[in-house]
């Protein structure tokens, strides 16, 4: 069945992401299998309503708009609020770059980040998606979502370090101590020179979310920094079910 106007319209959009902010008409066309011309009309629709904006260089962005819009999601919205100050109290506590993240699908999507001081190479950036089993608060939401994702996610351990664990049994184990244990860790799974460390984040018995840190080494400072993610994550928890998030 062909598909239709609005269908090929949120294709053109579906195929922007971290790797691809900005892309040509024709790396457009080609990306979404749309005819040059088809891809044109759509596009200059797209840009009138503001859902793409051209660059001086010709490519294409996501537009402003569309920004305004994602800015309502309850994810967005909501969450974001109630987590903000907790999240600035982390980062004034340990001037550590600070993570609120959820899961999507068998990403981790980055709805908020504080940057931190220390020269740490920290590859996330608000509204990018990274592995599940590579990330600190990937594992958290990992440990805590449905069976058939992580029985998916099990099928699905790409190696993007020499240190990322892509051993199903390892990891199942990991995520096992994760539950038990309230955190989870990672080592230089994401990018090298880079350690993290994340809690759960619930509203009543519900994980809705990780909170975490990344630091350059945490041996030295992982009961610490462990204490002040739990805190700051009672305190999102708490401030969640006064307003009844969903």
């Amino acid at each position: 069945m062909a598909k239709s106007v609005t269908a090929r319209a949120l294709d053109l959009l579906g195929v922007f992401d971290s790797e691809h902010r900005s892309l040509t008409l024709s790396e457009l066309a080609r990306r979404t299998g749309t005819p040059l011309g088809t891809a044109h009309r759509l596009v200059g629709e797209l840009v009138r309503w503001g859902a793409l904006a051209r660059e001086p260089d010709g490519g294409y962005v996501i537009g402003r708009r569309i920004w305004q819009l994602g800015l309502l999601a309850p994810v967005q919205s909501e969450l974001r609020t109630a987590a903000s100050p907790f999240l600035h109290d982390l980062y004034g506590a340990t001037l550590a770059t600070v993570h609120l993240a959820v899961r999507d699908g068998l990403e981790v999507l980055y709805i908020d980040r504080l940057a931190g001081h220390v020269s740490v190479p920290v590859v996330s950036k608000i509204g990018s998606r990274l592995p599940l089993h590579a990330t600190g608060v990937g594992k958290v939401l990992l440990a805590y979502a449905p069976d058939d994702v992580r029985a998916n996610a099990l099928q699905n351990l790409t190696r993007v370090t020499a240190y990322t664990v892509t051993q199903p049994a390892r990891l199942l184990e990991q995520l096992r101590r994760v539950r038990a244990e309230g955190y989870a860790t990672t080592g230089e799974e994401m990018s090298l020179g880079a350690c993290s460390v994340a809690v759960p984040v619930r509203n009543g018995d519900a994980v809705v979310a990780a909170l975490g840190m990344v630091v350059p080494d945490l041996r030295r400072q992982l009961p610490r920094l462990v204490s002040a993610l739990q805190v700051a994550a009672q305190g999102i928890g708490r401030t969640l079910a006064s307003v009844q998030w969903k």
